[in-house]
């Protein structure tokens, strides 16, 4: 196993104080998957107490400790951050993630101290003087047979959002849960016990499902399983909602759903305009989400058989803000998602329509023309349509080149007047600025006014009037 060349350091000035170091967590999981490591984890067995490790530590780089009653001292060299800890036991004595009783010995065993983590593929270590794997609980069988499977019923329980971890492993690697771990989970939600979870903690666990598996529909299926969209009752609702067949022949609105989710996935990690943006990602997969909320209201099925769902992207936008309020406090996010999800039918609209390209400038002033086109191309593509299939959006290259042609395919139109240019035309400042200001750019998006020359002229005349 590669380890930067600083904990190796550590590691032998360790087996001095007749100490011992360990990698432990999510950098030997990812070792055995084959992905990259990002951050390493290191317990330290055999030492007497916190300021021990603390004093080793400071030869070698600064050290925070913020986490030290926790057990945690987080180290810091050449601005790389590693986390080092004593072993320790938690015990559950209050509600909350915080509720927890913790007790730190750096005598205990491995195999005693792992007990705490949730999963087996999440308690293996790395002895780094021995060049030795500890797998106390099998973990490299469960990988080998793609199994997540949790470590002991008293210590899962202890902690809810374990469930909500449950779901983003086993999406992100495609792993199954174990029999005993999904009637373990089951339990828990039966009697409530996600409840008491505060949204930014399941937040977090969502944003990974959504942001690192490769199909997050997994994880949905799964909750679905489970029972959790129980406390997502927008999800919920679009289950068994039916659609024409004609538009929609894989089936009702979540089936649709899942397939734009692992659609968008796909594109943020090929085609996403700003790659390297979480954020943005976040807004298309939340966006794609929730497009179709409104149909669960709105569905209805006409005497000739025929399904509609008439206003459905209008209908969404309240769900839309109650469901993302659910998981985040973030307003000005959550925001930013409702255009897309009101105007999500544009594209194939304006497409089939020849829209002119006044409705383009104007749909500009609503909407981000290049955001929307990303997530109406997931709608399109998520579906088995024959069209749809052969994997091409032309309504969508289309909107985009007219809007980039006409310069709003990401801002509205630029605005051709200021009111700084109506008082050098000697006007004094009033509530009729706005009016003359707004005809202005409305004739500015027709295409009658194209130049700031124009539009003064038009200005001059409606003064003469």
């Amino acid at each position: 196993m590669y380890l930067p060349k600083i904990i190796e350091t550590i590691s032998k000035k360790l087996q001095e104080h007749n100490a011992k170091a360990i990698i432990v967590g999510g950098s030997v999981r990812d070792h055995f998957l084959n992905l990259p490591i990002k951050d390493y984890d290191i317990e330290v067995y055999g030492l007497q107490n916190m300021e021990q490790l603390e004093n080793i530590l400071s030869e070698f780089g600064s050290v925070n400790l913020v986490g030290k009653s926790f057990g945690v001292l987080k180290f810091v060299h050449e601005k790389e951050e590693y986390d080092f800890s004593f072993p320790r036991l938690e015990s559950k004595v209050a509600k909350g993630h915080r509720g927890f009783d913790i007790q730190i010995n750096g005598k205990m065993s491995f195999k005693e101290a792992s007990k705490r983590r949730d999963f087996t593929i999440n308690a293996i270590g790395y002895d780094i003087e021995e060049k030795y794997f500890l797998d106390p609980f099998n973990a490299q069988i469960d990988i080998d047979k793609q199994i997540l499977r949790h470590i002991d019923d008293n210590s899962f329980v202890e902690d809810p959002l374990r469930v909500y971890r449950a779901v983003q492993f086993s999406s992100r690697f495609n792993y199954d849960l174990a029999d005993e771990t999904k009637m373990l989970c089951k339990d828990m939600i039966s009697k409530g016990m996600l409840k008491e979870l505060p949204k930014e903690r399941v937040y977090g666990e969502w944003k990974k499902l959504l942001l690192k598996a490769e199909k997050p529909s997994l994880g949905f299926e799964l909750m679905r399983e489970l029972g959790v969209l129980q406390y997502f009752p927008e999800l919920e609702a679009i289950i068994n909602v039916p659609q024409d067949p004609k538009w929609h022949p894989e089936g009702d609105v979540w089936v649709h759903t899942m397939m734009t989710l692992d659609v968008m996935a796909n594109i943020c990690r090929s085609e996403c305009p700003l790659p390297d943006n979480e954020k943005q990602k976040l807004k298309f997969l939340f966006a794609i989400l929730c497009h179709d909320f409104g149909k669960a209201t709105t569905t209805t099925i006409d005497d000739d058989g025929r399904t509609r769902a008439i206003r459905h992207e209008v209908e969404g936008l309240e769900p839309t803000k109650s469901f993302m309020y659910r998981l985040t406090s973030e307003h000005d996010f959550i925001e930013s998602i409702l255009p897309l999800v009101e105007h999500h039918l544009k594209p194939s609209q304006f497409y089939a329509q020849g829209a002119k390209s006044a409705a383009v400038r104007r749909l500009a002033t609503k909407v981000n023309i290049e955001e929307l086109v990303v997530v109406a191309k997931a709608d399109f593509l998520g579906r088995t349509t024959q069209e749809s299939l052969h994997g091409d959006y032309e309504a969508g290259e289309w909107l985009l080149e007219k809007a980039k042609a006409l310069k709003v395919q990401n801002k509205p139109l630029d605005k051709l007047l200021q009111g700084r240019d109506l008082i050098n035309l000697g006007l004094e400042p009033s509530p009729e600025f706005k009016v003359i200001l707004d005809e202005v750019y409305e004739l500015q998006m027709d295409g009658d006014i194209c130049t700031k020359e124009e539009a003064l002229e038009y200005v001059k005349k409606y003064i003469e009037k």
